[in-house]
């Protein structure tokens, strides 16, 4: 079973049902001990088998079914509710199961019957048996103790003296097999990213153009390299991911680039994620290409001396690009050249902006050549915008739902469109009349009502009034107006005690509240504006914080909150190390009278969650690291992979596993030497996929 092609779920459900298995409870539940390392004992070329079956038996599976049932009971392979765990196929998961009145696993547990492969196992974890075909006999082997067993192997790892741990490392690097591309490929892409990289190591991964590693902040000597990289993937990362770029940098990166393209590319990035300086905005806003001038057009914080300069530049795109950002700055004599200028895109991008100020009539509509831009953003005559309520194009009458300068006239008739998300769009404007909103909340869409039940002209009776139908399940976004608003304490007050909850959330995504607000809203009855609370305001209470842990473990806008939330508690945890609560029990580790001697019970618990708090706890000694390589969780066995107190060994046999390498390659613990070598064997392995 194990050596055959993946099943899927369903099939493997159906293989137990043929062979009289019912499954208990949720596949996959029980995390007792990697299947793999069950599968261990009984496939080792040192393993003596209990008993054998010669497979030229003519009652082969009856024998076999027989046997397998005296030893599971011998051995307490079947607990006294007749349940077992067994693994099959490929599926990194055990499944607990029970015999029906009628059952076969040798006959069905195989590519054909009499040929099974599988393992069992005692739902404590510590007695296995399994079943394998040898070259003329079926082999069941079991294993008892098993808890016992591993401990004393991983004690035996443990003890690793300096000769045996080089003699590991030379093991490594001198195999007879040499690395493959998914080993030295995995090495190269996630080296970057352990702590115990040296500056030289990761410099050498950038020539490689490996940039897993750059959206974290880098030494000075790394980050100066990665800056000017040749390697233009390496350079794109450090504008991507490195956002705490001084002007300077930023103007290096944009300015050290020598293809035009690049330099407007970089413009732009530097543009949306930092500043340039003021010689760099110079630079740009003279640069002899007109792709990087247009760029500059576009550029936030460029002077208006600039722009001036760039509305009247020789090549049409720029003036084009520089029509919006100069406007405010020109002369009206300028803005009529730009208007009446011989390039029709200048001439439309200077319309676009000029109808920001003044109304467009339906013929100068139609003059500009239909643009979506111009619905969302120009200024119409009720008779313009009357005609743009009724387009064919339900995106350009959502565009217009979206113009904060649409009229009432078309608000009107947007509020009664039959498209919904024309509708939703318009229920977010800020200028709605009172009957289009009142509409809007009583619109058959649930979409709709639930957009417009957070508009800022509701009163909270008509908000209440919108919240009896809504499921308000599901991802929850900040309210804008809400959000721009957290800096009024007057405002947070009111806010706070609204009866809408997605407005009470945006209110607790605020950094700083006053303390009341604070009071109110951790005792919210709704918890995710506790959540919200906890993993954005700074003066959230410590007793909420606490609770909020007992049922949230973080999410990618907040990874450690509430945990790393500077409120919560951080001393006299040690009480909750008896605590039947595993997100409690586990904090007892955090305090700082716990004792190794603590770390070492919790990383035999049998939760989970606590037993991966010890797997991250420096003081876990080496021998748990190696036992917990085998824990039945994949977290667990990724964090022990990880542990910098594994011994050379172990850690030498997880970097060259298809599950644990990734994690391995992060370990502190492999020397620097080492490291080179991975690199010196990814760079050989390129060189020789060269054609």
């Amino acid at each position: 079973m194990g050596r055959e092609r993946r099943r899927t779920r369903a099939e493997l459900i159906a293989l137990l049902d043929r062979a009289g298995l019912e499954i208990v409870g949720k596949w996959g539940a029980e995390n007792v001990l990697m299947p793999a390392a069950a599968w261990r004992p009984v496939a080792s070329y040192e393993t003596v088998p209990t008993a054998t079956v010669r497979e030229d038996r003519p009652d082969l599976v009856p024998e076999l079914n027989a046997q397998w049932h005296r030893l599971a009971h011998e051995h307490g392979i079947v607990d006294e509710k007749g349940e077992f765990l067994l693994h099959v196929g490929d599926d990194d998961a055990w499944v607990r199961v029970r015999l029906a009145p009628a059952w076969d696993l040798a006959g069905v547990l195989g590519d054909r019957p009499g040929q099974p492969e599988f393992v069992t196992l005692s739902v404590d974890g510590d007695a296995l048996l399994g079943v394998t075909c040898e070259e003329y006999e079926v082999w069941l082997v079991a294993v008892d103790d098993l808890r016992e067993r591993r401990e004393r192997a991983a004690r035996e790892a443990a003890r690793e003296t300096p000769e045996e741990r080089e003699a590991a490392w030379d093991g490594l690097r001198n195999a007879r097999l040499r690395p493959t591309k998914p080993l030295w490929g995995t090495w190269a892409e996630w080296l970057g990213l352990n702590d115990g990289a040296s500056d030289r190591v990761r410099i050498r991964l950038l020539d490689l153009g490996v940039d897993t590693f750059l959206h974290r902040a880098l030494p000075t000597a790394v980050l100066d390299a990665a800056l000017a990289h040749p390697n233009p993937r390496v350079r794109d990362g450090v504008a991507e991911y490195q956002r705490s770029l001084t002007p300077e940098q930023w103007t290096g990166l944009v300015l050290g680039e020598e293809s035009p393209a690049r330099r407007a590319q970089t413009a732009r990035t530097a543009a949306t994620r930092g500043r340039l300086t003021e010689t760099g905005y110079e630079r740009i806003a003279t640069d002899p290409a007109p792709l990087v001038r247009a760029e500059a057009a576009r550029t936030p914080g460029l002077p208006a001396r600039l722009l001036t300069a760039l509305a009247a530049d020789p090549v049409p795109a720029v003036r084009a690009a520089a029509c919006g950002g100069a406007w405010p700055h020109l002369s009206a004599s300028a803005r009529q050249a730009l208007l009446a200028d011989p390039a029709e895109d200048v001439r439309k991008a200077a319309r676009l902006r000029h109808h920001e100020d003044h109304p467009m009539d339906p013929a100068a509509y139609e003059a500009l050549t239909p643009d979506r831009d111009a619905v969302a953003s120009c200024r119409f005559t009720p008779e313009a915008a009357a005609l743009l309520a009724a387009h064919e194009d339900p995106h350009t009458r959502r565009a217009l739902a979206a113009n904060p300068h649409a009229g009432p006239e078309a608000l009107v008739l947007l509020a009664a469109d039959e498209d919904e998300n024309v509708r939703q769009t318009l229920a977010t404007h800020p200028h709605l009349p009172a009957d289009v909103l009142a509409a809007l909340t009583a619109d058959a869409s649930a979409y709709v009502r639930r957009t417009a039940s957070v508009h800022p002209e509701l009163s909270e009776a008509q908000r209440a009034k919108c919240l009896g139908d809504l499921d308000l399940d599901g991802m929850r976004h900040d309210v804008p107006w809400v959000r721009d608003l957290h800096g009024d304490p007057e405002a947070m007050r009111r806010i706070a005690s609204s009866c809408h909850p997605l407005l009470r959330c945006t209110v607790a995504r605020a950094r700083h509240l006053p303390p009341d607000v604070v009071e109110r809203l951790a005792r919210d009855e709704d918890r995710v504006v506790r959540l919200f609370l906890a993993e954005s305001c700074d003066d959230a209470p410590a007793d909420m914080l606490l609770e909020v842990w007992q049922w949230w473990n973080g999410s990618f806008s907040a990874p450690g909150r509430p945990r790393t939330h500077p409120a919560f508690p951080r001393t006299g945890l040690l009480p909750y190390a008896t605590d039947p609560h595993p997100r409690l029990r586990q904090l007892a580790l955090d305090d700082p009278e716990s004792t190794p001697d603590l770390v070492e019970r919790f990383s035999r618990d049998e939760d989970s969650e606590v037993r991966l708090r010890a797997a991250t706890d420096p003081r876990l000694s080496a021998a748990s690291a190696v036992r917990l390589l085998d824990d039945g969780s994949a977290p667990v066995r990724f964090a022990a992979a990880r542990h910098p107190a594994l011994p050379a060994r172990p850690l030498v046999r997880a970097l060259r596993d298809g599950e644990l390498r990734r994690q391995a390659v992060l370990n502190p613990a492999i020397p620097e030497p080492v490291m080179h070598w991975m690199i010196d064997t990814a760079l050989a392995g390129l060189e020789e996929l060269r054609p």
